[in-house]
C-alpha cells in the first residue's frame, strides 16, 4: 500500500495545483454566499475525483491489469502512452502560453460563476473533478498503478482516499485562506487569481513535462 501511495502522490499533485480548479473556488468566494458556495464546489470536486479514480480502478482491474508478468507489461504500456500524451500536452501548453501582460482565457462555464448558488456550485465541482480531461488522464495513470498492485479492497479504498485528499488541497486552500485571513482575504485571493491566470499555461506545461517524463520512464522500465 505504501508503495502505491508513493507512486500516485506525485500524480495527485498535478490535479491539486491545476489553476482552473483553484480559480473556480476563488471566484465563488466572491459570490453572495462565498463560504457555502465554495464549500459545495469543494464537496462536489472531492466526490468527482474519488468517483473517477474508483471507476477507472475497477475498469483497470476488470481488464486484468494485475501483477503477473504479461498483464504487468500491459499496465506499463498504458502508463507509457499516458506519459507520451502528457508530453504532447506540455508542448501544446507551452506554445499556447500568453504573452507578457496577457492572461490565459478561462473556460466558458466560468461565465457568471459569481452568481452560482450552492446546488450549481456542487454540480460544477463534481463535473470538474470527474470530467476535466487532465484530471481523468492523471486518474487513469493512478488507477493503473493501483490495479496492478493487487491490493485488498480495504487498502485500495485507503489509497483512493489519500489520492482524493491530496488532489483536493488546491481547491480547499482558498476557502481556508478566507476563513483565517478575514478582511485581508479579498486582497490575497485576488492576487492568487491574477497570478494563476497569468501563469496557467506555463505552470501546467512544466508539470505535464515533468510527470510525462516520469510516466514514460515507468512505462519503459515495466515493458
Amino acid at each position: 500500500m505504501k508503495t502505491v501511495i508513493g507512486e500516485i502522490l506525485p500524480l495527485a499533485i498535478v490535479v491539486t495545483v491545476s489553476p482552473i480548479n483553484i480559480v473556480a473556488a476563488i471566484l465563488l468566494l466572491f459570490s453572495k454566499r462565498p463560504v457555502l458556495n465554495a464549500s459545495c464546489y469543494l464537496g462536489g470536486f472531492v466526490a468527482g475525483v474519488a468517483a473517477v479514480f474508483g471507476l477507472l480502478t475497477i475498469v483497470a482491474d476488470t481488464v486484468g491489469l494485475s501483477t503477473d508478468s504479461s498483464r504487468s507489461r500491459g499496465a506499463s504500456a498504458v502508463v507509457l502512452v499516458l506519459g507520451v500524451v502528457l508530453l504532447v500536452v506540455a508542448v501544446r501548453k507551452f506554445r499556447s502560453r500568453p504573452g507578457p501582460g496577457e492572461t490565459s482565457p478561462m473556460p466558458t462555464w466560468m461565465d457568471g460563476i459569481a452568481g452560482f448558488g450552492p446546488g450549481k456550485s456542487l454540480t460544477v465541482g463534481a463535473a470538474v473533478g470527474a470530467g476535466n480531461p487532465k484530471n481523468v488522464a492523471v486518474a487513469l495513470a493512478s488507477a493503473v498503478a493501483l490495479a496492478s498492485a493487487g491490493l485488498p479492497v480495504g487498502e485500495a479504498v485507503g489509497v483512493i482516499a489519500v489520492y482524493t485528499v491530496v488532489a483536493s488541497l488546491g481547491v480547499a486552500a482558498p476557502i481556508v485562506a478566507m476563513l483565517f485571513l478575514g478582511d485581508r482575504s479579498d486582497e490575497v485571493l485576488g492576487g492568487w487569481e491574477s497570478w494563476l491566470n497569468r501563469n496557467n499555461a506555463a505552470m501546467m506545461a512544466v508539470l505535464y513535462l515533468v510527470f510525462g517524463v516520469i510516466l514514460v520512464g515507468r512505462g519503459i522500465a515495466g515493458i
